[in-house]
């Protein structure tokens, strides 16, 4: 499943690795948005398969993020 940015802002750091294991709801990702923290939750349990963006880069809203099987 393609896990999308609900909003525009700067990627933090990321909480789960590549191949890690996660449930739902579990953190993904942390985001700065709107000079808040934003943190990406994700929506199905599985396997992190790959993240589309790294620490640093600005996300615009919509746009895939991470990928998760």
């Amino acid at each position: 499943m393609e896990i999308k940015s609900r909003v525009p802002g700067k990627i933090v750091r990321f909480e789960k690795q590549v191949g890690e294991s996660v449930e739902v709801k579990d953190v993904l990702i942390v985001m700065e948005a709107m000079k808040m923290k934003q943190l990406v939750p994700s929506p199905v349990a599985g396997v992190v398969k790959e993240y589309k963006v790294q620490p640093g880069d600005r996300v615009s809203a919509g746009q895939v993020i991470a990928v998760v099987e």
